[in-house]
């Protein structure tokens, strides 16, 4: 048995005046997820377990099967993992966001909201002379920064505090950020290190450059997401299967590697709009001739959710569809028994920009059992079905992914 994750990150929405009252799942074209919910077993499940921030660490931790309660030790340790850092035991790693802010009246944070939490999407190559400047200029043997990808990139804080309130920038998109700078034990070093950021990125010739072509400066780095390394036990020693993962950003990979997976490396993966949605597919059908379960998780959805483009969110979902389940699902055909879980890891609703904490749907697909559900198709209409599975622990979604009997 050959077991793939099909796995759009932030697919999930609510109904849109714009759409007539649908989603973007329910507007977009999908006959390849359709035929998935049509033909295989439907549900709902809550990957964010209440009392957690709704963020794609959590969610992702649940559907790997790890209780976040048990586990969850924040999400800038797997990012560190997956950039090949080893953290000590008293070391913290602090998700480094390069953002713009618009100072409305003069460079003073009380006038100063969050404009663009990703710097208008920095390609990496620039944001990475932007991270060493700042290492350079700010770094220390107790505080480094690491270039990661585009605007997601890391610092850690040697014998450093993780018994701080941090924000994610993307949760306060036109926000004054006055009330969401980092608060508790250790926000008086944090918010220092954000403020002597500024000068050195306003004077650095890539941000003279990206103004003078009316681009979204990187005018601050923004930290948040902060921990410790986690202690997981390896998925192949829960699940007694060998594994690979594939994904353009840090956190994901992190949490594969910490499983024990390997992790797939796909050109023109760029966990944005324009990644190589085909060639994550090809690669997922090629890992499955030498593991048995692949990991396949796709950005793009989410990042138009953050950017609040219902548009953009609606040709990310139909290009998953297409390119890379309907790729799957053909290519699956050469594997005698195999079976298919889709979903979302979270919804990230286009109207408010950032994640939320509901039940997200899920199909999955038995390559030995068919079924006929007359009618479904896979959005959020699944949620109010009444006879669905309801799974209230998203840790235990594996469970029943992998348990055959439960299937039957």
């Amino acid at each position: 048995m050959k077991y793939i994750i099909l796995l759009g990150d932030g697919m999930a929405d609510r109904p849109l005046k714009e759409l007539g009252g649908r989603t973007c799942l329910q507007a977009a074209r999908t006959p390849n997820m359709d035929k998935i919910a049509s033909e295989g077993i439907t549900g709902q499940v809550r990957t964010i377990p209440h009392g957690f921030p709704p963020g794609s660490d959590v969610a992702n931790l649940s559907i790997f099967g790890y209780n976040p309660v048990k586990y969850y030790s924040g999400r800038a340790p797997l990012e560190a993992a997956s950039m090949g850092l080893k953290l000590g035991r008293e070391d913290v790693a602090y998700r480094c966001n390069l953002v713009t802010l618009k100072f409305l009246n003069s460079k003073n944070e009380d006038a100063a909201v969050m404009d663009d939490y990703s710097a208008g999407h920095i390609p990496t190559k620039e944001a990475a002379l932007l991270i060493k400047k700042i290492n350079s200029k700010i770094g220390s043997s107790k505080f480094i920064f690491y270039p990661g990808i585009s605007y997601r990139h890391l610092m850690v804080w040697k014998g450093g505090r993780d018994k701080v309130q941090c924000t994610p920038p993307h949760d306060i998109i036109g926000k004054k950020i006055t009330n969401y700078l980092p608060r508790g034990n250790g926000n008086k070093v944090l918010r220092l290190l954000m403020e002597e950021s500024r000068d050195i990125l306003l004077a650095h010739p890539i941000n003279k450059k990206r103004m003078n072509a009316g681009l979204k400066p990187a005018n601050s780095i923004w930290l948040w997401g902060q921990g410790r390394k986690p202690a997981m036990p390896e998925f192949k020693d829960k699940y007694g299967l060998k594994g690979a993962l594939i994904s353009a950003v840090d956190l994901t990979k992190g949490l594969g590697i910490s499983a024990g997976f390997e992790i797939i490396k796909v050109k023109g993966a760029t966990g944005y709009l324009d990644t190589n949605y085909s060639g994550k597919a090809r690669a997922a059908l090629n890992a499955l001739k030498k593991v048995d379960i692949v990991y396949l998780h796709v950005e793009a959805p989410d990042e138009a959710g953050h950017n609040g483009d219902i548009k953009a969110k609606i040709q990310a979902i139909e290009d998953f569809d297409s390119k890379v389940v309907g790729t799957v699902l053909k290519g699956l055909k050469k594997f005698k028994d195999y079976r298919i879980l889709l979903l979302p890891d979270h919804a990230t609703p286009v109207k408010i920009r950032t994640h939320t904490d509901e039940p997200v749907p899920f199909a999955i697909y038995d390559s030995r059992i068919k079924r006929k559900n007359k009618g479904a198709a896979f959005n959020e209409s699944i949620l109010k079905q009444k006879r669905v599975v309801t799974i209230d622990k998203g840790y235990k979604l594996m469970d029943y992914f992998i348990d055959i009997s439960r299937l039957t």
